[in-house]
């Protein structure tokens, strides 16, 4: 029996709907992050970028379990010496959840090219409306 290798040219990419409303966001983000890579799929490789194109909707509807919006603060540099941007977890929900939802998504695929061609197929809505019901998406439950 041979392992089935898969080419470039062979990927299917279906488009899937995640509703994150009243889910936290770190589950809707890891079931995210396993659809981009293709993980669902039988003939999932590793080395190949056999992921899916996932749209989510109502990130603004996303929890944070526990006092995690107190206290998880994210920090980023603004590459001067000495500054570092910190900003609670509150704040971004409030001002930019997309971005909060991005930062999530982004910590659970690869450090590599497959996964940063993986993030490009991630879209992301605030509201429950998006602009891709020409590709009609399925709907994937947690």
């Amino acid at each position: 029996m041979s392992t089935y290798m898969p080419k470039a040219g062979d990927i299917q990419r279906k488009w899937y709907v995640i509703d994150a409303a009243g889910k936290p966001l770190g589950r809707v983000a890891a079931q995210a992050a396993a659809l981009l890579r293709g993980k669902q799929k039988t003939t999932f490789a590793p080395h190949v970028d056999c992921g899916d194109h996932v749209i989510i909707v109502n990130c603004r509807d996303a929890v944070l379990t526990g006092k995690k919006l107190e206290k998880k603060i994210w920090y980023h540099p603004t590459l001067y010496i000495g500054h570092m941007r910190k900003e609670k977890y509150s704040v971004l929900m409030k001002e930019n959840p997309c971005r909060a939802m991005e930062l999530a998504v982004k910590g659970m695929v690869p450090d590599s090219t497959i996964g940063r061609s993986a993030l490009n197929r991630l879209h992301l809505c605030e509201g429950a409306e998006h602009a891709h019901a020409a590709q009609k998406p399925q709907t994937w439950e947690l």
